[in-house]
């Protein structure tokens, strides 16, 4: 009788994490280490409770005014912030930032 060989169909790649995803992730995350209420955000910000949750659930597409608002409640810079999210998404796919080598590097003088 033959034997019987495992299957291993090809993956498809994960997709890329959206936006707005990575973006609710860090500002929940911020605003849980802070130990900050939902709706004391949402205050500060001056939005709804209901539009800050669909936020940080990666709901809704929120403007830049939004984001400046919602960051700024948490006391979180905008620069900070993109660079948390951008390394978020990064860990995510797996890669490293762009411009850095792998392995050694030889320099020519």
């Amino acid at each position: 009788m033959a034997d019987i060989l495992p299957f291993h169909p090809k993956r498809a790649p994960e997709p890329e994490p959206l936006w707005r995803e990575a973006l609710g992730r860090n500002l929940r995350a911020t605003r849980e280490e802070q130990g900050d209420r939902l709706v004391d955000i949402a205050e500060r910000a001056g939005i709804s409770p209901q539009y800050l949750s669909e936020i940080e659930r990666g709901r809704k597409e929120p403007s830049s005014e939004m984001i400046a608002a919602v960051a700024g409640a948490l006391g979180v810079g905008l620069a900070d912030l993109l660079v948390d999210i951008a390394g978020d998404v990064r860990q995510r796919l797996g890669t490293r930032p762009a411009g850095r080598p792998e392995g050694p590097v030889l320099m020519a003088a």
